[in-house]
């Protein structure tokens, strides 16, 4: 008896923990590797596959348009423990599975997310909601379903401020692309991922600094 209750033990402690969690799949395509992980035992398989059909989608656009040299291989990591949306770190995405439940129709999170790993700023020298700024601005132009989200750049808005970050940020840099001078976001993203960026390259690239491309924004913020 003692024998058997030890196995028991045995079999609890080693096989049990295994069975919460789903195994890694790894996928490859297009010279990348994704590896996607779960621990989220009531993950739709559909959102599975579009989220990574998304991935294979938008990641070699992004790294063809603002760095070819970024990571070959990234994570995915779906975590029932994590209370926000999304976060990156080291080529490893991971998403909210409350999120998932919520919002099974945000696919384009994961373009925000991967962006980052693109942008590699390292110890940037950049302003935070440059970075977010850029991330939703390249959502905005490669998500594959922001209107199935419902998910789409605001209005202006008197108390806004290019500093808001995110979308508000990423309207403001849409409008500098098509009214001021495009490929300007690409090269603010270039400096910010070599460490040469101040606030100076706004004026070199367009001939006005921010508060003058703002003031202008305002008065015509049509896109």
């Amino acid at each position: 008896m003692k024998k058997i209750t030890l196995l028991s033990i045995l079999f609890f402690l080693v096989i049990l923990p295994f069975s919460k969690s789903q195994a890694q799949e790894v996928i490859k395509k297009k010279g990348y590797t994704l590896t996607f992980e779960s621990n989220f035992a009531e993950l739709d398989p559909k959102l599975k596959k579009r989220l990574i059909e998304t991935f294979f989608i938008v990641y070699p656009k992004l790294a063809k348009e603002y760095n070819p040299n970024t990571l070959k291989d990234v994570k995915f990591f779906i975590d029932t423990a994590y209370k926000g949306v999304a976060a990156t770190s080291n080529g490893v995405v991971t998403f909210s599975s409350i999120w998932m439940i919520k919002h099974p129709e945000d696919i384009d999170v994961v373009t925000h997310e991967v962006m980052h790993i693109v942008q590699d700023y390292g110890r940037s020298v950049g302003p935070g909601w440059l970075t977010e700024g850029i991330a939703d601005f390249a959502r905005s132009k490669f998500g594959i379903d922001n209107a199935g989200a419902k998910w789409a750049l605001p209005d202006l808005k008197p108390e806004h401020s290019y500093k808001n970050s995110y979308r508000i940020t990423a309207r403001f840099f849409t409008w500098i692309e098509k009214n001021v001078k495009p490929g300007t976001i690409r090269a603010v993203d270039a400096s910010l991922r070599d460490h040469t960026y101040t606030s100076a390259i706004w004026t070199k690239l367009t001939g006005k600094d921010l508060d003058g491309l703002w003031a202008d924004y305002v008065k015509n913020p049509q896109l």
